[in-house]
């Protein structure tokens, strides 16, 4: 299920770090970014850990969701002559996922932060990710507005 694909693929990529140019066009030159995903739940959001990630799970399975809630960390560090990681400024961003019988609507708002990854390549980004963990394509961008 689509929502199941959704929560895994957030947990992995929690903590993961990724080369700019793999997730956007490239602002800075070596720079290293870390996404770090939450779930809402009531007026908070928890950090997709294991035992997140199981009780999320669980209510899915009992019911699909029709509205999921993510806070996402966007962190960038850029590669120093030491080969040391300098941390820059984070980006944060809200993604809600809205799901109807057969489409999916994801609205993403910047909360704050320097926007190195564009709304727009957050969800191309995303998109990619879901569909190469499927056996067929699930999604594909019809517009953004």
């Amino acid at each position: 299920r689509l929502q199941e694909q959704i929560i895994r693929l957030f947990h992995e990529l929690n903590a993961n770090a990724f080369n700019l140019e793999d997730v956007a066009a490239p602002s800075i030159p070596q720079c290293t970014v870390i996404f770090e995903f939450g779930i809402a739940e009531t007026n908070s959001f928890n950090y997709l850990d294991n035992e997140e990630v199981a009780k999320v799970l669980e209510t899915i399975h009992k019911k699909p969701l029709q509205i999921m809630d993510f806070f996402c960390v966007i962190r960038y560090y850029k590669e120093t002559v030491e080969e040391k990681k300098k941390p820059l400024k984070f980006d944060y961003y809200i993604l809600r996922f809205l799901f109807n019988k057969n489409t999916v609507e994801i609205l993403i708002f910047h909360e704050k932060g320097p926007r190195y990854v564009s709304p727009e390549e957050i969800i191309a980004f995303l998109t990619n990710k879901i569909n190469e963990a499927s056996s067929k394509k699930v999604l594909r961008v019809l517009e953004s507005s």
